[in-house]
């Protein structure tokens, strides 16, 4: 019952990535906007029409990988900002998944569990 489940909440989110519209607000490259020496290495952003707990719309990381694909997601525990969210993965390397990963885990008051899509399923 456990993997049925699984796959339908892995089908969800494809649906939701595939009906939504995808807005790069912070490309690979550019700095945080509140941490200027923190330089996103893989692009950033959000599903238009969707919501978080932010007020904002879904988090995304998108990676550089051929198939663009949700291949995990990244739930976050901010202790300053006193939140939590769920950031989608998609289409990421195994090298970007890892520095989304530290991204998400490099100070004190902000933790991140990654959760990976495995092969069964896709």
């Amino acid at each position: 019952m456990e993997h049925s489940h699984n796959h339908e909440f892995w089908t969800a989110l494809d649906q939701l990535v595939e009906h939504s519209t995808l807005v790069i607000d912070r490309p690979k490259g550019t700095p945080h906007p509140h941490f200027p020496d923190l330089l996103y290495e893989v692009d950033y952003g959000y599903l238009e029409d969707t919501a978080s707990p932010d007020r904002g719309g879904i988090d995304v990381w998108v990676g550089s990988a051929e198939e663009r694909r949700v291949n995990a997601v990244i739930c976050t525990v901010d202790l300053r900002k006193r939140d939590s969210e769920l950031k989608i993965l998609l289409g990421c390397t195994e090298a970007e998944t890892a520095h989304i990963y530290q991204v998400h885990n490099q100070t004190g008051s902000m933790k991140g569990l990654l959760v990976e899509r495995g092969a069964d399923n896709r």
